[in-house]
């Protein structure tokens, strides 16, 4: 196998976009210590507050959403262990008092009381390809993000993803962003030649506010943008990050999540030289947008930085130990750390300067 012999002006511009600025904001220290609930969950992807001592979380390979209650320190399935409303989850997110469950296996997103009660489902609308939804704003209106069809050789990747909103029933879809291409490498192979995109590399995150105000986190740019309601947009300012090389530990650590027998097709697969300036992204109750950032193997603690609706950097959240932030909630955060038997879920609490206001 062989790359092509091209340019990576992707990684180019994010070398320049994360050059070795200094911390501009307040940095809060939380310890990995918290309220502890165990699970069996190999990993827990994301997180959603439920208000007061409850949280709901995703773990996809094990195909289950779970609602984790740390008063009673009890986790349990989304509607019981023999649910018959959820098969393979993908997405989940909350809007007003309505929890909603994105399932790509039954091809529609189901809505749930917080207090974990089934209510109805919406069926993946075929003008959106069975695109499920990702968001839901206070007027009802369903937010998706649409990519190209990638192709047999995966060349339709390479052309940049929509942010989509339509109304209530799904009517009326309306392109409101663009979203960064991903980096992706030609691959030339004794199967012919394919469209990979490299491991490691980054991809631009959004959420959506009540009001209809749509965020946009630009991993080559290591910004934050904000639409408002009105269609106006804001230009965030960039964020200090040191430039993360992937090393060769980088890509043992890879290749070991994979079985022995699939690792030499791993092993193929292009890797980026650098890592994004964030992993993840989400928003927190008070509207605020939080960025998991990129860690080095030796980091004893995983970085987040705050961002406010002007795209301005307000404070850099740390946690120590193994685990990362899942979801915020007022004065909380939502954490899961692995261990041998199963995904732990922590509860750490915010300092005052720090909570959520």
């Amino acid at each position: 196998m062989r790359l092509a012999p091209h340019a990576l002006p992707a990684a180019a511009g994010l070398v320049i976009a994360c050059g070795g600025q200094k911390a501009s904001a307040p940095v809060v220290r939380l310890g990995g210590a918290g309220d502890t609930v165990a699970s069996s969950y190999g990993e827990v992807s994301q997180g959603v507050w439920l208000g007061g001592d409850r949280w709901a979380v995703l773990a996809p390979a094990d195909q289950a959403v779970a609602v984790v209650d740390f008063a009673r320190r009890k986790i349990g399935q989304l509607g019981g262990a023999n649910g018959k409303e959820s098969r393979n989850p993908s997405t989940l997110f909350r809007a007003g008092d309505t929890l909603y469950v994105s399932d790509w296996g039954l091809r529609r997103t189901s809505l749930w009381t917080l207090d974990g009660r089934f209510v109805r489902s919406v069926p993946a609308a075929d003008a959106l390809r069975g695109v499920l939804a990702r968001a839901r704003d206070g007027a009802g209106r369903f937010y998706f993000e649409v990519a190209q069809r990638a192709g047999p050789d995966g060349q339709g990747n390479r052309d940049s993803a929509a942010v989509v909103r339509t109304g209530p029933a799904l009517e009326h879809p309306d392109t409101l962003v663009r979203l960064a291409p991903l980096d992706i490498a030609q691959i030339e192979s004794e199967s012919g030649r394919r469209f990979e995109r490299r491991v490691f590399s980054g991809a631009d995150c959004w959420g959506v506010l009540p009001d209809g105000s749509v965020w946009v986190a630009r991993v080559y740019d290591n910004r934050v943008d904000w639409r408002d309601p009105k269609g106006t947009w804001t230009r965030g300012k960039a964020l200090p990050d040191r430039v993360l090389e992937v090393t060769r530990y980088d890509r043992e650590l890879f290749l070991r999540r994979f079985p022995p027998e699939l690792r030499s097709t791993a092993e193929q697969l292009p890797f980026a030289p650098v890592k994004p300036p964030f992993e993840a992204g989400f928003t927190s109750p008070a509207g605020e947008v939080w960025l998991e950032k990129s860690r080095a193997p030796a980091d004893s603690a995983r970085r987040y930085h705050v961002v406010d609706r002007q795209g301005k950097l307000i404070r850099e959240i740390q946690l120590t130990g193994r685990g990362r932030i899942l979801a915020v909630g007022e004065g909380v955060v939502l954490a899961a750390e692995p261990s041998r038997e199963g995904a732990r879920l922590l509860r750490v609490a915010l300092p005052a300067a720090a909570a959520i206001h």
